[in-house]
């Protein structure tokens, strides 16, 4: 597929996933695009948890069952209603997930670029996963990011050391299909966005000329 056409239909995958198993290669071209990400000071601070274990996925969906009634709590009225009949993950369906992880002390304590804007070093991370959904996405695999969870959790539950962040658990596999639309927008829980409202001329609020 042109980049273009990956771009526009990659999607946060959680209902489409048929449970067929990613072929070994296939998996290590998706994980070499991650690695190949741009990180600040070239410190590469994301790491690939594999989860392939059933029972560790099980435990995980429970722990992101009980966050979503946490959340669902908090809605009332139509935005209840339209939570209820949204899936908001593929954690059982899926072959398997892979959780990205990122370790702030990875290159040194004087990571270039860093010293201004601690966060950069996280941006690197997602910036990774980015690549890894775009290449998944290509390949024909569906990604479908969890955030349904909490840290100190799941970092209890794959054994992370203290001081690594599992910043997310994505749900990888083949697909039946991609959506034409995404999930949230089909659902009517938000629509896009104009890229007219998002582009800005040399201040904020200064529309481009």
């Amino acid at each position: 597929m042109d980049l273009y056409d990956v771009i526009h239909r990659r999607r946060d995958v959680r209902a489409q996933f048929t449970g067929a198993p990613v072929p070994t290669e296939t998996l290590d071209r998706v994980l070499a695009a991650a690695h190949a990400a741009p990180s600040v000071g070239y410190s590469q601070p994301w790491d690939f948890i594999l989860v392939r274990d059933p029972e560790l996925r099980r435990a995980f969906h429970e722990h992101v069952s009980a966050e979503r009634k946490v959340f669902a709590a908090t809605l009332t009225g139509e935005a209840a209603e339209r939570f209820a009949g949204i899936k908001i993950d593929g954690v059982l369906e899926s072959s398997l997930s892979v959780v990205v992880t990122y370790d702030p002390t990875r290159g040194g304590p004087a990571v270039l670029g860093r010293h201004a804007i601690a966060d950069t070093g996280l941006y690197s991370a997602c910036l990774a996963i980015q690549n890894l959904w775009l290449a998944a996405t290509a390949e024909g695999l569906g990604v479908g990011w969890v955030s349904f969870y909490r840290e100190g959790w799941l970092a209890e539950l794959l054994r992370i050391p203290a001081g690594i962040r599992p910043v997310a658990w994505l749900c990888l596999g083949p697909v039946t299909h991609f959506e034409a639309v995404p999930d949230l927008a089909r659902h009517g829980w938000r629509s896009k966005r104009p890229l007219t409202e998002a582009v800005h001329t040399d201040r904020w609020g200064s529309a481009p000329t």
